[in-house]
C-alpha cells in the first residue's frame, strides 16, 4: 500500500510538473504573440476593434453612394486620400501628444504658445491645406493616368476642403478627448490613437465627403467655394510659416512636404480602386470592406510607429538595421494582432453587406480576402513602420511627424494592391 501510495504521489507530482511545463510554455508563447506587453497588446486589440466596428458606418455610406460614384467620376480617387489625411494629421498629433504624456510636458491649454495649442492649431491648418493640394494633385493625377471624364479642379477643391473641415472639427475633438482621457485613466495613448483616429477619420470622413459632393457642379456655387478654399488656405499657411511661435512653425514647415508625398501616394491607391470600380460595383460588399481594410492596415501601421517612436525618444530602443530587441518584440505584437482584426474587418463588412442588402460572394470568401490581404499588407507595415522611424531619427527629424503619415498612406497605396490582389487569387471578382 505504502508503495502503491507513493507510485500515487509520483505520478501526481509529475502531473503537476507537466501541467506547469506545459502552462509555462503558454505563457512564453503569450509573453512572445504580445511582444511582453500584454496590457499593450489587450489596449490595441480593444482599439483596432472598435475601430473596425466603426468603420461599418464609412463602408455602408460608400457602398449605398455608387450612384454618386457614378456621376462625379474621380470620386472615389479622393476616397482613400481623405480618409488617410485626416488619420496622418491627426494621427501624428496624437502620436506627438503621446509623447508629451510620457515625457510629462503634456498640459491642457488653448494658449497658442502651449504644446497643445501649437499642435492643434497646426492640425487644423494642414488639415485644411493638405485637402487643398490633393484637389489639386487629384485633377492632375487623373489626366496623367488618363482616367476620364472627372470632375471639374473647382469640384475637387470643394468636396475635398468642405469635406475635410467638416471632418476635422470631430476628429479633433476626440484626438483631445484621448489625450485627457490617457492622462485621467492611465492609458498608454501610443496604443489606441492611431485606431481611434482612424476610426473616427471613417466615420467622418466619408459622410462630410458625400456632403460636400452635393454641393460639386452647382452654377454659381462650386467656383466661389473653391476660390474661398485656395485663399484661405494660401494665407494660413503663409500665416504659420511667418509665425513667432517656434513649435507651431516646425511641425507645419516639417509636417507639409510629408504629407504631400503622402497625399500622392494615397491617390495612387485611389486610382487603383477607381480603374477596378466596376470589380467592386459588381459585389458592393467589397465597398463595405474597403475602408475598414485600408484603416485597420494603416492603423497596424501606427499603433506600431507610435510606439517606437516613443521608445526612441526615451532611449528605450536604439535604431539599428533590423528590429531587435524590444523593438522585435513590438513587430511580434504587431503580426500576432493582424489575423484577429482582419477576420473581424470581413466579418463586419459581411454584416454592413447584409445590413445595406448589398451583393456578396460569401462571408467565407469575404473573410480569406481580407485575411489574406491583410497579411500581404501587415508584411508591408512592419517594413515601412520601422525604417520610416528609424530613418527620421538618423536625420534627426521627429519620428512622431513622419512615421505615421509614411506608413498610413504607404499601406494606402500598398493596401489597395494587396486587397485587389486578394480579391483576384480567390476569384471573387
Amino acid at each position: 500500500m505504502a508503495r502503491l501510495s507513493g507510485d500515487h504521489d509520483g505520478h501526481g507530482r509529475a502531473g503537476r510538473h507537466l501541467i506547469r511545463s506545459v502552462g509555462d510554455r503558454a505563457a512564453r508563447v503569450g509573453r512572445a504573440l504580445t511582444g511582453g506587453d500584454q496590457r499593450a497588446y489587450r489596449d490595441s486589440l480593444v482599439a483596432l476593434t472598435i475601430a473596425g466596428i466603426t468603420s461599418l458606418v464609412a463602408g455602408v455610406t460608400l457602398a449605398l453612394t455608387t450612384d454618386t460614384l457614378e456621376e462625379l467620376p474621380g470620386l472615389l480617387l479622393l476616397v482613400p486620400a481623405a480618409l488617410a489625411v485626416k488619420g496622418n494629421v491627426f494621427g501624428a498629433l496624437g502620436s506627438r501628444l503621446g509623447t508629451s504624456i510620457h515625457a510629462g510636458t503634456f498640459r491642457l491649454s488653448a494658449r497658442l504658445d502651449t504644446i497643445v495649442g501649437a499642435n492643434v492649431a497646426a492640425a487644423m491648418l494642414l488639415s485644411l491645406v493638405i485637402a487643398v493640394i490633393i484637389a489639386m494633385l487629384a485633377k492632375g493625377v487623373a489626366i496623367a493616368f488618363s482616367i476620364s471624364p472627372t470632375m471639374s479642379v473647382a469640384d475637387f477643391i470643394v468636396v475635398s476642403a468642405l469635406g475635410g473641415v467638416l471632418a476635422s472639427v470631430l476628429i479633433l475633438v476626440i484626438t483631445l478627448l484621448l489625450a485627457a482621457g490617457s492622462v485621467r485613466f492611465g492609458w498608454d495613448l501610443d496604443n489606441v490613437v492611431s485606431p481611434l483616429v482612424t476610426a473616427s477619420s471613417d466615420v467622418a470622413s466619408l459622410p462630410s465627403l458625400v456632403l460636400a459632393a452635393q454641393l460639386a457642379s452647382i452654377d454659381g456655387v462650386t467656383p466661389v467655394l473653391a476660390w474661398i478654399a485656395v485663399v484661405t488656405s494660401g494665407l494660413a499657411l503663409l500665416w504659420a510659416l511667418l509665425t513667432r511661435v517656434a513649435l507651431l512653425r516646425t511641425i507645419v514647415r516639417e509636417s507639409l512636404p510629408i504629407l504631400v508625398v503622402a497625399g500622392l501616394l494615397d491617390l495612387i491607391a485611389g486610382i487603383t480602386i477607381e480603374k477596378r470600380l466596376d470589380d467592386f460595383l459588381e459585389f458592393p460588399v467589397l465597398l463595405v470592406l474597403l475602408p475598414g481594410f485600408l484603416g485597420t492596415a494603416g492603423a497596424l501601421g501606427g499603433v506600431l510607429s507610435s510606439r517606437l517612436a516613443t521608445k526612441l525618444h526615451l532611449g528605450l530602443i536604439e535604431p539599428g538595421p533590423i528590429p531587435r530587441g524590444s523593438a522585435g518584440s513590438e513587430v511580434a505584437m504587431i503580426f500576432s494582432l493582424s489575423i484577429p482584426v482582419f477576420v473581424i474587418a470581413g466579418l463586419i463588412a459581411e454584416l454592413g453587406g447584409v445590413l445595406a442588402n448589398q451583393a456578396s460572394p460569401g462571408v467565407v470568401d469575404l473573410v480569406l480576402v481580407s485575411v489574406t490581404g491583410g497579411l500581404l499588407a501587415t508584411a508591408c507595415v512592419v517594413v515601412v513602420a520601422y525604417y520610416a522611424t528609424v530613418v527620421a531619427v538618423r536625420f534627426g527629424l521627429d519620428p512622431d511627424t513622419y512615421g505615421i503619415p509614411m506608413v498610413t498612406s504607404t499601406l494606402d497605396f500598398v493596401g489597395a494592391f494587396a486587397l485587389i490582389l486578394a480579391i483576384v487569387a480567390f476569384g471573387v471578382a
